[in-house]
């Protein structure tokens, strides 16, 4: 079973510490207990889809302490920062256009464009955010599919060992995830439902608020709460290859050795670890998506684990 221990400056500077390792630790919020994890470092990333056993790499809602944290991360805008300055610390979450060169892991936001932020009311969640000094990523803190926890005890039953440090913060508050609020589309729209209402967002902006049903678009999501289509790079995806056209760009997985040819080479994980080939799959697309290839050419990618993940977006992006 995991570690539990109650909320004082040591376990808090202890959490830290393994964030900041890449490790995942698990804390209260105002909403319900997270699975927490470096949102900088593609591997801690992986690890979280990993411990939930998430069937796909869903986009992941980035913590912070204060706004502030927020500008390197994304772009705002007028109603962001609304709703921000009524909202937050609180039980919302707002999804906005990520910076070029923002630091969080293109893994966090699924290749996605834009960012889903928050900013916890929770007093401990705070004095974790504060102590790390990083973007934490931190979906709830259960299999995926099963219940939100609530309790610490709730996040030892569903996770186990998955988790090296759970933050002993009693129950959580609300007990019910926070409002996803899409603000990079023409109008203000929500994804989720939570714990702060259509009205009192409708009531601050002084405008009507629409609403898209979770299972919209049952291909993918595309944020947290809502189901969409996801990245895709612009050229030709091919997956499964075992030889490489000159004209091609070769994305390998593994030993690579046996395999000539490419007119450009990345390998997802040389030593063949699944986590590394999830932290790298959406930044190596991208960096092999340029005009001057005909094509990118995938590796075969074991079908097990994270391979069944990554083979969902590889096998989505060839579409």
């Amino acid at each position: 079973m995991p570690t539990l221990l109650p909320i004082d400056d040591a376990s808090i500077a202890r959490a830290a510490a393994l964030l900041r390792e890449g490790k995942l630790v698990a804390f209260p919020t105002e909403t319900v207990y997270g699975l927490g994890g470096d949102a900088t470092n593609g591997r801690a990333i992986a690890a979280i889809y990993e411990a939930k056993g998430r069937p796909a790499f869903n986009p992941l809602i980035i913590h912070v302490a204060e706004t502030g944290a927020l500008d390197a991360l994304i772009e705002w805008s007028d109603t962001a920062q609304i709703l921000a300055s009524k909202l937050w610390p609180g039980p919302m979450t707002l999804v906005l256009p990520r910076k070029k060169d923002s630091p969080v892991s293109l893994l966090a936001s699924a290749g996605l464009e834009t960012l889903a932020v928050r900013i916890p009311s929770n007093p401990h969640a705070q004095m974790l955010l504060r102590a790390t000094g990083l973007p934490i990523a931190a979906p709830s803190a259960n299999a995926s599919g099963k219940l939100s926890p609530t309790t610490p005890e709730h996040v030892a039953e569903s996770l186990g060992d998955k988790v090296d440090l759970i933050l002993a913060g009693g129950q959580s508050r609300i007990g019910i995830e926070s409002t996803v609020i899409n603000l990079a589309a023409p109008e203000p729209t929500i994804l989720r439902p939570g714990g702060v209402t259509k009205e009192q967002l409708e009531k601050i902006l002084g405008r009507k608020v629409a609403t898209v049903e979770a299972d919209a678009s049952p291909d993918a999501p595309s944020s947290p709460g809502m189901l969409a289509s996801h990245y895709a790079p612009h050229l030709p995806v091919r997956l499964n290859a075992v030889t490489v056209a000159d004209t091609e760009a070769f994305l390998a997985f593994g030993s690579d050795v046996s395999v000539a040819g490419g007119a450009a080479r990345l390998n997802l994980s040389p030593q063949g670890d699944l986590n590394e080939a999830a932290a790298n799959l959406f930044s190596m697309l991208r960096e092999l998506d340029k005009p001057v290839y005909s094509c990118i050419a995938v590796a075969p990618i074991p079908d097990t684990g994270l391979g069944a993940a990554i083979n969902d977006r590889l096998k989505r992006a060839a579409i």
